[in-house]
């Protein structure tokens, strides 16, 4: 998955909503770090060109076109001075009218906002008032004769026209209000930018120039810094998980390691129950989509590639692990966390990727963190390099070692269900 997002320098914004802080750090600093690889690539093509292109220049030189200057009558090369040659309009007229058209085109664009709000608020004004004021008539009417009724019905109707009538006046009202503000505004905006000029003119470009491309220098080594002592986090993370015995290898040194003999002798062997056998079976016609992109997708994804590798099983047994939860969105997932302690934990199934979201409780509040399972092995996205042969091997490895080093997070508590039937219930039908 990341490399796919490499590859189109693209990530969706509802997948890029569900990283954390450090996990867009990460993601953007490796973006960043292919950008360069590609302008590096695409300078030396430019200058391999370029070298070709003055070798054919050089051989052709003799019959070759050039570039000739228009003269004036005194000889020289002839030049036009905007606002000095006859008929043009003075410099400083010209400045004045691009000033006072730029002012007046953002009042404008201002203007029209703030009237989209002040309708919006007029609509919903008078439509609660309506809907109100109707439930009253009802409330109080519905049940008497049908001659009070017809009286409720043209009271009714009555009020629903004076409603309209003071909802177009204050409309009017509201027109006239923002109209006014848009000439107040395209008079500020019109100061603002005469005085930003003025100001620009007397000040030091190159000294600007050099300000900002510090700020970009120091933000660029910032992001670097943090990238790398990730990086070393993760590495010391790897070495420890491959100590332990239950990494299947790590992203930027096994690419395509799959599982050992043991470790799939051990899958296979706890896969033998009837709906895994079924599923085993028909994955044979199971063309996955790019990504999830309905509820029943997902289902069959989960019973045809995940129940067969053990995906929310606790270790050697048939019982569902308690911090397992079903396709359940963020919120309902920070629901369940509230009054839990810090440190409490689930996985909950992701309807973003191919794949699972591991919810967290915090001090100050939650944090969410993508479990990519598209390929043969268990990862955070953008986090942790390490692959693991299951879902339960990444739990159990991180109740030990922290997820980030920034936040420090270790899983110390599942969260259990509240519901019955469980919200993962649909996955094992």
């Amino acid at each position: 998955m990341l490399q796919q997002i490499l590859r189109d320098m693209y990530i969706d914004p509802e997948l890029l909503a569900e990283l954390n802080e450090e996990q867009k750090q990460i993601l953007f600093y490796k973006m960043r770090e292919e950008q360069l690889r590609r302008w590096k690539e695409r300078e030396e093509k430019a200058r391999m060109e370029e070298a070709v292109l003055r070798r054919t220049a050089r051989r052709k030189q003799s019959d070759g076109k050039h570039v000739q200057w228009l003269c004036g009558k005194d000889g020289e090369v002839w030049v036009w001075v905007m606002g000095e040659a006859p008929g043009d309009k003075p410099y400083d007229q010209i400045s004045e009218e691009l000033i006072a058209e730029r002012a007046r085109q953002q009042a404008q664009k201002e203007a029209e906002e703030l009237w989209r709000q002040k309708e919006a608020e007029i609509t919903k004004k008078f439509r609660d008032a309506m809907a109100q004021e109707k439930a009253r008539i009802v409330a109080e009417k519905w049940k008497i004769e049908i001659e009070d009724r017809k009286a409720a019905k043209l009271e009714e109707e009555k009020i629903q026209e004076e409603l309209k009538k003071r909802e177009e006046e204050e409309r009017q009202k509201g027109e006239e209000q923002i109209r006014q503000q848009e000439e107040i505004r395209a008079k500020e905006l019109y100061l603002s930018l005469k005085q930003a000029q003025q100001h620009s003119q007397h000040s030091d470009d190159d000294q600007e120039w050099e300000e900002q491309l510090r700020r970009s220098k120091a933000a660029d080594e910032e992001r670097s810094h943090k990238a790398r002592r990730a990086r070393d986090e993760y590495r010391r993370q790897s070495l420890r998980a491959i100590q332990k015995g239950i990494v299947a290898g790590l992203s930027n040194l096994f690419q395509g390691t799959s599982l050992n003999n043991e470790q799939e002798t051990k899958l296979n062997c706890n896969s033998a129950s009837p709906l895994q056998s079924l599923s085993a079976a028909s994955s044979n016609i199971w063309e996955r989509p790019s990504r999830p992109f309905s509820r029943e997708v997902i289902i069959r994804w989960f019973k045809e590639e995940q129940v067969p590798r053990r995906a929310g099983f606790e270790r050697n047994t048939n019982r569902i692990a308690q911090w397992f939860h079903g396709i359940i969105s963020r919120q309902e997932a920070e629901e369940l966390l509230m009054n839990k302690s810090e440190g409490t934990f689930l996985v909950r199934v992701s309807e973003k990727i191919w794949g699972y979201a591991l919810s967290y409780r915090q001090q100050s509040g939650f944090k969410h963190f993508l479990v990519d399972a598209s390929g043969d092995f268990y990862s955070f996205l953008g986090v942790d390099p390490n692959r693991h042969a299951t879902l339960t091997d990444l739990i159990d490895f991180h109740k030990e070692e922290i997820i980030t080093s920034s936040g420090g997070e270790l899983l110390l508590e599942p969260c259990g269900q509240q519901k019955n039937p469980p919200d993962y219930s649909p996955l094992f039908e």
